[in-house]
């Protein structure tokens, strides 16, 4: 399993983002070994959200050799053509680093912030989907169907990787969702807090019994997940603090829940977690420390990782 780590875009408590933060999140990130910088996205969330193509685009001359990716992008909330822009000149930036994970998103407030109806994410984004590839492929046919259509759009200039970056579709795990992945997707996004080790192991033998009716290789598809919000503490009391006054509040979850799906706790305990995700087959997980960000990437790299069976 490779780790990544997600850009902290979440505001906390009465921070203040800053680019020298974030270049100091990425440096110590790539010091620490980390293979990929991630960024979430919404327009509005429960808490103050710093926007996430933004600080993608401002880390990406720190980022080495790292891959770049979107855990996810919301191509329905900010429309096909204007994210398929963004993240082309990313990819240019990035000199063909990115991997673009979409989603729909969950959150209903970004919808009603655009004028969206959120009855109509799920036909809008399978539709998306095919916009940003059509966009992406300016000599080839454009894409026309009830909610988007490219055609008669060259978008220039074209991304670094020959056809696009590739796309990697965002499931909890349904069997609908994991069929779009099958469909649509260079590869599967799954969500830490929206799953267990167990569930991912599940979904990850469904989605290979989709891709081979499908007709595609299922021992080449990469998977990776997202949004595991971490805190390494020895003492119950402060990874009791970070659960149930931070985190869950943030997620919409319960406590409970979230502890028994994320790595919140000893590092004896954070490792047992990784372990058994990794051998549920998680190839990339991409995590999110909470409170005293560097200090906590550096405890997951020397105290829990070397704890786990990767």
């Amino acid at each position: 399993m490779e780790l990544g780590v997600h850009l902290p875009l979440m505001v906390w408590g009465e921070e203040r983002p800053t680019l020298d933060s974030l270049l100091e999140y990425v440096d110590a990130a790539r010091r620490l070994g980390f293979r990929a910088i991630t960024a979430n996205d919404h327009l509005v969330f429960h808490r103050p959200w710093l926007d996430g193509l933004t600080a993608l685009a401002a880390v990406v001359p720190r980022s080495g050799d790292m891959m770049i990716a979107t855990t996810i992008a919301l191509p329905v909330v900010r429309g096909p053509a204007p994210l398929a822009k963004a993240l082309t000149a990313i990819d240019l930036l990035s000199d063909g680093r990115l991997v673009v994970g979409v989603g729909p998103g969950s959150h209903e407030l970004d919808y009603a912030t655009m004028g969206i109806p959120w009855q109509e994410r799920w036909p809008r984004f399978d539709e998306s989907i095919q916009a940003l590839r059509a966009l992406w492929r300016p000599g080839e046919d454009g894409f026309s169907g009830q909610y988007y259509s490219t055609v008669g759009v060259k978008m220039e200039p074209a991304p670094a990787q020959i056809g696009g970056p590739p796309i990697w579709v965002g499931s909890w795990g349904s069997d609908a969702g994991l069929r779009r992945v099958a469909r649509l997707g260079d590869g599967w996004l799954a969500s830490a807090y929206n799953t267990t080790p167990d569930g991912f192991a599940g979904a990850i033998r469904r989605l290979h019994g989709h891709l081979s009716a499908a007709g595609r290789d299922d021992h080449t598809f990469p998977n990776g997940l997202a949004s595991m919000f971490f805190h390494v503490a020895e003492r119950r009391a402060e990874s009791d603090r970070v659960l149930t006054e931070l985190i869950a509040p943030a997620l919409g979850r319960p406590a409970e829940e979230a502890r028994g799906r994320l790595m919140v706790g000893s590092a004896a305990e954070c490792a047992e977690k990784l372990s058994r995700y990794a051998a549920a087959g998680v190839e990339r997980m991409f995590v999110w420390p909470v409170v005293d960000i560097v200090r906590q990437l550096e405890a997951l790299q020397g105290r829990v990782v070397p704890l786990a069976t990767l």
